[in-house]
């Protein structure tokens, strides 16, 4: 059952941290499939993302969040941050969120799909074949922040 945010909590923007797996020895990047009955973007092939808990530093989010979600472990200190994404609203914010993705490559564990319930897959994909069907695949934020620059992507702004 859904509960309604207090009017606080729904005019602030939703802060969000994402993980780029680089496994540059392979030429591959981690993705999730999201679940068919996912709010936002169904089907669709994504990064290892989530929400920070209240109080909880956004780094720390994105570690927990890649052990949640695909098993493997990650020390915060290999995390570099290599792209924010700024969204006016999304499905689960209507005030936008503010997604800071972080790249690392190193990490220690097997990816397996941990939330069945929430993602439909877990794999490997090769960096010049990545899926047509991905969110934000449009605005190539992957190659993006592959190409070593960190970057800035707003969504819905007039």
């Amino acid at each position: 059952m859904s509960h309604p945010l207090p009017p606080a909590v729904q005019s602030m923007t939703m802060l969000a941290a994402a993980v780029l797996v680089h496994d540059r020895a392979e030429g591959r990047v981690l993705l999730l499939r999201r679940g068919p009955r996912a709010k936002f973007a169904p089907g669709e092939w994504d990064l290892p993302v989530g929400k920070c808990d209240p109080g909880e530093p956004v780094a720390a989010a994105a570690v927990r969040e890649l052990r949640e979600e695909t098993g493997l472990v990650v020390e915060e200190s290999s995390l570099r941050i290599a792209h924010v994404l700024h969204a006016a609203r999304g499905a689960e914010a209507p005030n936008g969120f503010l997604t800071v993705i972080f790249l690392t490559e190193t990490w220690s564990g097997e990816a397996r799909n941990v939330e069945p319930a929430k993602h439909s897959e877990v794999r490997w994909a090769d960096t010049d074949a990545l899926p047509d069907d991905m969110v934000f695949r449009s605005d190539r934020v992957i190659e993006r922040c592959l190409g070593g620059e960190v970057g800035l992507t707003q969504l819905g702004w007039a």
